[in-house]
This record gives C-alpha cells, sequence and structure tokens, in this order.
C-alpha cells in the first residue's frame, strides 16, 4: 500500500498559498493606502502623512517622481486626514517618512515628540511647500452677492467652516475673520466680537476637515464656505459648481512640509523633488501657490496679493496664538466655540 504523505503534504501546500493571497494587501482607512507610482518590486517605501486637501496632486506627483532616477524603486503608502488628527496619530506611533500639515503647530508638535529635526524649517523653502490664502467659496454666479467679511454677518447668511480643533484650515479661517476685524492684531477684542457673533449667529455646522466641510457645502444648502482660495479652484477643476471670492483683507496660509527623524534617503529625494519646478508647477495647477521663485513668477496672474493681505506673525506668531486663543482651557476661540455647542476635543 502505497503513503498518502506526499498528497497531504501537497495539499496543505496549496491551502497555506491560498490563505496567504487572501490575506495580502492593505489600505489605509483614512482615505489613503498604496498610492500611484508604488511597485510591486519598490525597494523602498515611503510613508506619506498629510492634511487632506492636496490628495489630488500628490496622486498626480507621486508617479511623476516614480520616473526620476531617485525615484526609481521607491513605492509610497499614503494617509490623508484632518491636519490636527494626521500630526496626532504620527506622535501616537503611525508610520510616517515625509509629512506635511496646514499649521505649525501639527508639525511642532513631532518636533516636541523628538519625531522630526528642530531644523526642519531652515532651508531655502524655510519648510514650506505651497502657500495659500483664506477665500469664500460660493455658489456659481455669486446669488448673496458675498464680497465682504461684512457681508457674512448679515441675516440669513449662513456659513460653513470646520472645527479648529481638529482642522488646520479652519484655525486658518478663524484668524483671518478676527485679523481683519482686529485690524491685524491691534484691536483684538473687535475681532473676537466678529469671531462670536460668525460663530454663534451664521455657522451652523464645523465639520473635521477642509475636505468634508467642502463635500458638506457642495450637496447642502449654505451660502459661503470659508476655505483656502485652492479648495475653490480644486473643486471647479473637478466639475463643482462653485465660484470663490477673495476678500481684500485676509490671512497669508503656510503649508508646512518636512522629513522624520528616522527617515530613509530617499524621503529626502521626494521633498526635493516636490520643491523642484515640475512638481510645483502640479500645486500650481490645482490653485495652490508655489514656493518656487520660478513657478511662481511664472503664474504671478494667477495668484495677486490681497492690498490687506496679513500674516501669522502679524497676529503673534503660533506659539502665542495657540496659548491665547486655541487652549482648550484657557483660549478666547476655545470659549467662542463652547458658547456655540462645539467640541473642543481633539
Amino acid at each position: 500500500m502505497k503513503s498518502r504523505t506526499p498528497i497531504v503534504l501537497t495539499l496543505l501546500a496549496t491551502l497555506v498559498a491560498l490563505v496567504v493571497a487572501g490575506c495580502g494587501g492593505s489600505s489605509d482607512e483614512k482615505g489613503g493606502g498604496d498610492s500611484a507610482g508604488s511597485s510591486g518590486d519598490a525597494k523602498t517605501e515611503l510613508s506619506l502623512v498629510a492634511y487632506s486637501t492636496p490628495q489630488v496632486v500628490y496622486d498626480e506627483i507621486i508617479p511623476d517622481f516614480a520616473k526620476t532616477a531617485e525615484g526609481r524603486g521607491v513605492g509610497f503608502k499614503t494617509s490623508y486626514g484632518a491636519s490636527g488628527d494626521q500630526s496626532r496619530a504620527v506622535e501616537a506611533g503611525q508610520k510616517a517618512d515625509v509629512v506635511t500639515f496646514s499649521t505649525e503647530p501639527d508639525m511642532t508638535r513631532l518636533v516636541d515628540a523628538g519625531l522630526v529635526n528642530a531644523d526642519w524649517n531652515s532651508g531655502d523653502n524655510r519648510g514650506l511647500v505651497t502657500t495659500s490664502v483664506v477665500s469664500f467659496i460660493v455658489r456659481r454666479g455669486n446669488p448673496k452677492g458675498i464680497r465682504t467679511w461684512a457681508d457674512l454677518l448679515r441675516d440669513g447668511v449662513k456659513v460653513l467652516t470646520p472645527n479648529p480643533f481638529t482642522s488646520g484650515a479652519a484655525k486658518w479661517n478663524i484668524l483671518a475673520a478676527y485679523g481683519q476685524a482686529a485690524r491685524g492684531g491691534s484691536d483684538p477684542q473687535a475681532g473676537l466680537d466678529y469671531v462670536r457673533e460668525l460663530i454663534t449667529r451664521h455657522v451652523q455646522v464645523q465639520d473635521r476637515s477642509g475636505r468634508e466641510a467642502l463635500q458638506t457645502f457642495v450637496s447642502g444648502d449654505a451660502d459661503v464656505l470659508l476655505s483656502y482660495e485652492y479648495e475653490a479652484t480644486t473643486a471647479q477643476k473637478k466639475g463643482e459648481d462653485v465660484d470663490f471670492v477673495t476678500p481684500d483683507d485676509t490671512i497669508k496660509i503656510n503649508i508646512d512640509i518636512a522629513t522624520t527623524r528616522d527617515a530613509p534617503a530617499q524621503a529626502r529625494s521626494f521633498l526635493d523633488y516636490v520643491l523642484s519646478e515640475p512638481a510645483q508647477e502640479r500645486f500650481a495647477d490645482w490653485g495652490y501657490r508655489p514656493v518656487n521663485q520660478t513657478v511662481l513668477d511664472a503664474n504671478r496672474d494667477r495668484f495677486p496679493i490681497p492690498s490687506g493681505l496679513f500674516t501669522i506673525e502679524d497676529l503673534g506668531g503660533w506659539s502665542r496664538v495657540n496659548d491665547e486663543m486655541f487652549d482648550v482651557e484657557k483660549g478666547s476661540i476655545a470659549k467662542i466655540e463652547e458658547e456655540a455647542g462645539v467640541s473642543t476635543a481633539k
């Protein structure tokens, strides 16, 4: 009688192979996953952790990078979400080689945690990948005639902005609203009075991220969405029926990028590529203001400078602003949000 051992071993090997194949692959619960440009035989996989809105741009830049000598054999895993959520996730242990956030405090959190070098913003680009300005996204044709910050406080005007305790976009929105009323920070009480009236009387929903807020605006009945200029141009490029207005008095938005301390050399190569002319042109095409001077000069007509533009430094810098306005226990904006019934939990 012949032994059945070889047959049994063959069947077991086949079964194991099928189980392994069924468990393969991964997905990113925050909207990323294995990004275009990655390959099954990649020698290095980089993890890009970013705030929500620039996903459309990185979906183009990553395949472009893969075609370069530095990008050959480099794969990517990407994650996109609200800026504060993303920063806290990396602090808690989420793998990241390149991080890009919409506010500096989200990067500072990782510096304090020892995950990003303290000199991350010492290069020629000062740690920036793009800039923007706070604008008003309105319905096609701007039926309510929204032009100024005063227009947002008119009776019956419905405004959307995300929650500033989860969204970096929302912090910039609130600071733009505050700064224009405070005349660049010289009259803090006037700024807070404006924000209180805006939040408590006109803002009905505060989503977790800028991307979610845009989706709410597109599908809802609000009149205005406070957002980055490039949120509007991205929405238009995707075929959404919206227009946008940039008020004369608004704030310059700085978008930060860095490699993490233990990232492989390919992460620095990718960051360098993101700052190169081809990649910065990609950003400009989607409405982001480039930090590459050559690309910015070539697109100057598309990105006029508002006459009353002010900066975070005019308001005292991020350290002061975060402590005085957004501290959950004592911040002036935190108190206004609590008055409006909005969660300040992060």
